[in-house]
């Protein structure tokens, strides 16, 4: 048994999350998570909301309330779809808790005995009609490097290219909207990355493993143009933590918060810290996970994040934990997406354009957009979600293979052996040539899984669940039931344990399908098999059983084309 930490990018605060943003963290995250519990590992399962910084400031005043109010409200409803989605976090937790606010200090502390801060005097873009400087998020304005039109003031998320507010061409406030900007010198601190950049480099070149997104991103920021900048953590702002120095004022700082780029990585252990406080446990609960002088060397640490976030994960958080001079934990194994684009374009929170998770789960089930998204997941390009391939494989892969399966086996059985599974015949009644054909598409599917190879693993597992269906309509039960009772008895038998199969290695994708057919089958035992032979003879004859309901229906073309049309950008 392995111990696994796994934690997914923490999403903004500001608004509900769409799809895009679900399948490029959170989503593959719980995959990798169940599949690692049900492979009897250790788990320890963290994300959160993140909710400092200009994203929480703007949408706080957009909906016309405080920022700590809003911010309370929104953790309830991002908490929600969470659950909605059957994310299975062992803790969902905060960035604005008051763990992260002293872990944030505790850190910045460190880095400054270690001399990696340093007090810089910058120019920064100050609103005159705000009446306040605006750094980062609150400037928008044309990105010099891709000419994209509504880049932010620290990033471009067009082309990820990191940028300063005073980088931008023709840039206005984010707040009001004028053009009214000057420049004023004001202080903040910065973390020399660039003194760290020898021993990042070595790191990052260590992990021969890490998929070629996530390598080619942190080499790039690490070599492009003049090497590794050093980036500065603090921000004018009101809403944040405040910059104080192991929880004392920081001279010449007053005023100031954290750049929420440098504390919302640290709510990962400051989360699991909260995990320990909710649960009632020692301070040596966490740290077991985090400190590799209290347990935590035989810990594998595992990412999950969009392309946009790889740089302040592979450079940034690293920079801080090395930094610290202190034994914590650093990432195994980095997980990056690149973007799912919607319908011939891009999924946009602003204009409303594409589904939001909300909407998804107003429409069908979790499973049906759980399989879609891992079964479509970019992890080597971007992809593209389209009504009609969504339709499309929710019919084919869910209604007509998987869930036609599971019908015509169990209404069969009952209309001719009841509903309990039938003696007669040999226990294993298929050629060897089936059985090895599902045991390789099982070895390959657990090996596709511990890799993190998503949308193959999706596709073993759907040749599973096909060559099912075709063993099934070549054995032929019913046409057989005439000539030898026995021999369909035997068939249905074996049919029934592939069902029972099937909710077991599916429960990672489609986890509220599995629950329902286990109950259907009466099955309390949900050890991950090990081996097709074996699995296919865990229900004896006499084993009671219930026909489920139909587990998916198809969606119709007229479905298909009210909800293209319904989110092709409405939404406020």
């Amino acid at each position: 048994m392995a111990r696994i930490l796994i934690t997914s990018a923490i999403p903004y605060i500001n608004g509900i999350k769409h799809l895009g943003n679900l399948v490029g963290s959170q989503l593959p995250a719980d995959l990798y998570a169940r599949y690692a519990r049900a492979r009897g590992h250790e788990v320890m399962f963290i994300c959160a909301t993140d909710e400092h910084g200009t994203p929480a400031e703007l949408a706080a005043a957009k909906a016309g309330k405080p920022v700590a109010e809003y911010c309370a409200e929104m953790y309830e409803v991002q908490k929600a779809l969470s659950d909605g989605f059957r994310l299975s976090f062992d803790h969902f937790g905060r960035s604005s808790s008051a763990r992260n606010r002293a872990l944030t200090q505790h850190f910045a502390a460190r880095l400054a005995e270690a001399g990696l801060i340093e007090e810089v005097t910058e120019s920064q873009v100050y609103s005159v009609a705000d009446g306040r400087f605006l750094p980062d998020r609150y400037i928008e304005g044309t990105c010099p490097n891709c000419g994209y039109d509504k880049a932010r003031g620290d990033q471009c998320e067009n082309c990820t290219k990191q940028l300063d507010p005073t980088d931008l061409i023709e840039p206005r406030s984010a707040v009001s909207g004028s053009t009214d900007l000057e420049v004023r010198e004001t202080r903040h601190l910065y973390l020399r990355q660039s003194a760290m950049r020898g021993k990042l480099a070595e790191w990052i070149d260590s992990k021969t493993d890490w998929p070629v997104l996530t390598t080619s991103i942190a080499k790039k920021w690490l070599n492009d143009g003049d090497g590794l900048q050093d980036r500065g953590i603090t921000r004018d702002l009101d809403w944040g933590v405040p910059v104080q120095f192991d929880g004392a004022p920081w001279s010449g700082m007053e005023g100031k918060v954290f750049y929420v780029w440098f504390d919302a990585p640290i709510e990962y252990i400051a989360a699991t810290a909260e995990w320990a406080d909710a649960n009632g446990l020692d301070e040596a609960a966490w740290r077991r996970w985090w400190r590799l002088d209290e347990g935590a060397e035989d810990v594998r640490y595992v990412q999950f994040m969009g392309k946009d976030n790889v740089p302040f994960h592979t450079l940034s958080f690293p920079a801080t934990i090395m930094g610290s001079g202190e034994p914590w934990k650093l990432v195994d194994y980095i997980k990056s997406f690149n973007y799912l684009n919607y319908d011939g374009g891009q999924f946009s929170t602003s204009q409303g354009r594409g589904v939001f998770m909300d909407q998804a789960l107003e429409i069908l089930p979790a499973d049906y957009w759980r399989w879609w998204l891992l079964s479509h997941a970019p992890e080597n390009s971007d992809a593209e979600f389209t009504w009609e391939n969504f339709q499309a494989s929710v019919n084919k892969d869910l209604a007509d293979v998987l869930g036609n399966f599971v019908s015509r086996v169990t209404k069969f059985c009952r209309s001719k052996f009841g509903e309990a599974v039938p003696e007669g015949g040999p226990d294993m009644p298929f050629d060897a040539a089936t059985r090895d054909a599902f045991q390789g598409y099982m070895n390959n599917y657990q090996r596709h899984m511990a890799e993190m190879d998503i949308r193959k693993a999706a596709r073993e597992l759907r040749a599973m669940w096909a060559l099912g269906n075709e063993w099934l309509q070549a054995a032929e039960p019913w046409a057989l039931y005439k000539q030898d009772e026995d021999e369909a008895a035997a068939r249905i038998r074996w049919s029934l344990n592939l069902i029972r199969f099937y909710a077991i290695v599916s429960a990672p994708f489609i986890p509220d399908t599995s629950d329902r057919v286990l109950e259907a089958m009466n099955c309390e035992d949900r050890t991950w098999p090990s081996g097709v032979e074996t699995a296919l003879t865990a229900l004896p004859p006499g084993h009671a059983f219930t026909v489920p309901d139909n587990l998916f229906r198809k969606i119709a073309d007229a479905e298909r084309e009210d909800w293209q049309a319904r989110f092709a950008g409405q939404r406020a």
